[in-house]
């Protein structure tokens, strides 16, 4: 639910809500998920507060900070301090009208405006998030700046804080190839929950336009619109169901999904499982 001016893409946030509520197909199954929408400032949250009291709104609603103050700043047209102030207002207004709360940190491994970022500084945000009532925190790699070494010391950091961990929600992009093996890392620290894209699309929306860099994003992200995505969803469960970790979805049907969604698309994803497949059980021995 972004500002339309500076993100074309979400303009029509309400008719895909309200479209998703209607719908008879999904009706049985819309109870089993949560939708999210971003609302980065006051105007985005009030809109998802009414729409929630309507009937048709989202049922968690998404801000964020960042640990940069340039960073944050030029993400949300505030300084922290000014946006920590607002956030205590509305957090406990969206969650008094019924709205779960997400408080995302970001730049948590360095800032493509500053540069080095200390990775405590998000510890401490993010139990600034938890203080004024939100129902989790995402720790985001925004730009793909993260390393698998300094992954695994920031979340076994963030584990050695005393925070529930069940709470805390992995964000990677793949922007150079090792996402996954972020993924692995932050499995390694105890991290439970994690987010992905089917085919490695989306994650940084505001960024492109048909192929065109829009206004406020800045000179610092992604070179190409087709790379701008999280990690791949059919990678990372097949990746952690080989793992023996139990994910409770249908990795299978996940694939499919893969597949239909590049048709949709009409151009090759991100998703070399898709592709491949899984390993045969002949080779890796599973039942």
């Amino acid at each position: 639910m972004g500002n339309p001016k500076g993100m074309p893409q979400f303009r029509d946030a309400d008719e895909v809500l309200k479209g998703i509520r209607n719908s008879q197909k999904i009706a049985h199954l819309i109870n089993q998920v949560s939708l999210t929408v971003i609302t980065i400032r006051e105007k985005a949250i009030e809109r998802a507060i009414e729409a929630r009291k309507a009937g048709w709104g989202p049922d968690r609603i998404l801000l964020m900070v960042s640990t940069s103050e340039s960073h944050h700043r030029t993400n949300s047209g505030l300084s922290l301090a000014d946006y920590w102030k607002m956030a205590e207002k509305y957090v406990p207004m969206a969650r008094e009208a019924g709205l779960k709360v997400n408080g995302t940190v970001s730049t948590i491994w360095g800032c493509p405006i500053e540069g080095p970022t200390e990775m405590s500084k998000a510890i401490e945000f993010t139990r600034r998030w938890l203080d004024i009532g939100a129902s989790d925190v995402e720790h985001a790699d925004h730009d793909g700046s993260a390393s698998p070494d300094r992954v695994y010391r920031y979340y076994s950091m963030l584990m050695d804080s005393g925070v529930k961990v069940e709470k805390q929600i992995v964000h990677f992009h793949t922007t150079r190839g090792w996402g996954l093996a972020n993924v692995l890392a932050a499995l390694q620290a105890g991290m439970v929950n994690f987010e992905s894209t089917m085919g490695g699309i989306g994650g940084q929306p505001a960024n492109f336009v048909d192929g065109v860099p829009v206004a406020g994003t800045g000179k610092y992200y992604y070179r190409d619109p087709n790379i701008v995505g999280l990690v791949s969803t059919e990678d990372m469960v097949v990746m952690m169901d080989e793992m023996g970790i139990d994910t409770q979805v249908d990795i299978d049907h996940v694939l499919e999904i893969g597949i239909m969604v590049e048709r949709i698309v009409g151009r090759r994803l991100r998703s070399e499982s898709i592709r491949n497949g899984r390993i045969p059980k002949s080779l890796s021995g599973r039942k």
